[in-house]
């Protein structure tokens, strides 16, 4: 007897419930669009989450989450950073994949491709951001290529963004940005 495996519900959002408190203005969040993704997570399980992102790159998101399901890649958890209070660095700690936040790049006043949903991060835990000076974000991860959920450049989850055109943090010069990527 054949019995379908139970999915996990991590997240189970209204769009207004997924952009509720954002600052951003209403042309971007119109631009928005909140995807369900289906991945395994390090439990072994089969998770439902949900990310937004610019509607240009709804189709991308949509196949490369089908992608690292397929390939069963561990993801930590998919779920609006609303649910972190708008916290980069509280959802980087909890090991969130996310896409938009209405935010400037830590220690400038430019505004970050997650402020139009066109950047992704993918397992901060396992693919931390390091800078020169060899401090980590999040606090305390550690970038051990090999281990279960960590990116790398010649990872099939890299190669199957870098195919769609997206760019990986990985590649960027200074910081190190393991779990990003973005499509300007």
């Amino acid at each position: 007897m054949f019995f379908a495996e139970e999915t996990i519900v991590d997240s189970a959002m209204s769009f207004s419930e997924a952009i509720e408190g954002s600052t951003a203005p209403d042309e971007i969040i119109l631009s928005l669009s909140l995807i369900d993704v289906l991945y395994y997570s390090f439990d072994g399980k089969k998770h439902q989450g949900q990310i937004l992102v610019s509607r240009e790159l709804e189709d991308d998101i949509y196949d490369l989450f089908n992608f690292i399901e397929k390939i069963l890649f561990p993801v930590g958890r998919v779920i609006p950073i609303v649910s972190y209070q708008w916290s980069d660095h509280q959802s980087m700690a909890d090991n969130n994949s996310s896409s938009f936040n209405f935010r400037v790049i830590e220690g400038t006043a430019q505004l970050s491709m997650h402020g139009l949903g066109k950047a992704v991060d993918i397992n901060p835990v396992q693919n931390p951001v390091i800078y020169p000076n060899g401090i980590t974000a999040p606090e305390g991860a550690k970038y051990q290529p090999g281990e279960s959920g960590t990116l790398t450049a010649d990872h099939a989850v890299v190669k199957e963004f870098l195919k769609r055109g997206w760019h990986w943090g990985g590649d960027f010069k200074q910081p190190k940005d393991y779990h990003h990527f973005e499509k300007p």
